[in-house]
């Protein structure tokens, strides 16, 4: 008999970084609602100094451990852990998401239905209120002309309830990493996570070079899983900040079609000088400097960027895709006051 291509059918993996308060939490609910012999659960540990890795061999047997030496940050991390794991799928968990009875399958029983699928999300909702969206991903990622993410179910800052008007399944253009569901060949043929985001929309970058490569981002509606949301990074976070406006300039240099690339790029910065300058007028000098050097970052990063962009046109098209609303999601928001995702039309 052959050996299998795989080890295994689905790796759960959840990257831990002194989180042992929502694997105390959420671990016994994981493994209750993951049992099955396709499943591997896995920790990976991103350097932790508090007791985590203790903790899950002392209390979780079953769970698999792989021990990174520091902290890499969310995208390096999971590259390394990655690469460590023989699976058909990975799913990529945030370790403070409780996730529901049946919640796997139903999703990989779709993406091997449809081989064009790279990566796919249930519907995420928020853990504190079970009744809304969850801010990070919510019911499906889109990004704007100008590269601001945003969700159905989520806007800016404002969440939808949850009313069953995101029930059907679609093609969307990102996938959250809170609970991204991932073709493992398509990962690592499309370059992974880039090491360079550490942490932040590294998830967007990877499904629009997998939407470029002519592959399919999807969300499907029929499993829900419960988001806390800033657990690594509180909202309010400087660094936070300066990662979400440096890995955004990142993301549209490598991935916009050639046309519209200067001119994006360009109008983008500028509006990040328009968010600089309220946050200097509210005095938060913190956010202020985060945009700041933010873009410093960027201009000294324009030489590796080049070389990625590069090899990134080798194998994919940058090119227009339909998940992508071709007008400023910041005027329809602001000026127009339509703030729930009904309300604008693609």
């Amino acid at each position: 008999m052959n050996k299998p291509d795989y080890d295994i059918k689905v790796a759960v993996v959840i990257l831990n970084w002194n989180g042992k308060k929502y694997l105390e939490q959420f671990i016994p609910v994981l493994i209750k609602n993951s049992n099955s012999d396709n499943v591997w659960l896995y920790v990976a540990d991103n350097g932790s100094k508090d007791d985590s890795l203790s903790f899950l061999q002392n209390n979780f047997p079953e769970i698999k451990i792989i021990r990174l030496e520091k902290n890499y940050g969310f995208a390096e991390g999971y590259n390394r852990a990655l690469r460590k794991i023989n699976a058909e799928y990975y799913v990529i968990l945030n370790s403070d998401v409780e996730v529901s009875s049946n919640w796997i399958f139903p999703v990989i029983n779709k993406m091997d239905n449809d081989k064009k699928v790279a990566a796919a999300m249930p519907k995420i909702k928020s853990y504190r209120d079970k009744s809304y969206f969850e801010y990070a991903g919510a019911a499906g990622g889109f990004i704007d002309k100008f590269g601001y993410p945003f969700c159905q179910g989520r806007i800016l800052d404002t969440v939808e309830k949850d009313e069953g008007q995101y029930n059907t399944e679609r093609e969307i253009f990102w996938a959250s990493g809170a609970c991204m569901f991932v073709r493992s060949e398509v990962f690592h043929e499309q370059g992974a996570f880039d090491s360079d985001f550490f942490a932040h929309m590294e998830e967007i970058d990877l499904s629009w070079r997998m939407k470029n490569a002519g592959y399919k981002i999807m969300y499907y509606p029929d499993v829900e899983v419960y988001h806390v949301g800033g657990g690594a990074l509180p909202n309010d976070s400087p660094f936070k900040l300066y990662l979400n406006f440096r890995n955004n300039l990142f993301m549209l240099y490598k991935n916009l079609p050639k046309e519209s690339l200067f001119k994006i790029v360009f109008i983008r910065m500028v509006l990040d000088g328009a968010s600089a300058l309220v946050y200097l007028l509210k005095f938060s000098f913190g956010s202020f400097s985060a945009v700041f050097r933010a873009h410093i970052s960027f201009y000294k990063s324009m030489k590796r960027l080049n070389k990625k962009r590069a090899k990134l046109l080798k194998n994919n098209v940058p090119s227009t895709h339909k998940e992508q609303y071709p007008h400023s999601i910041i005027y329809h928001f602001f000026i127009k006051k339509q703030k729930t995702f009904k309300n604008i039309s693609f």
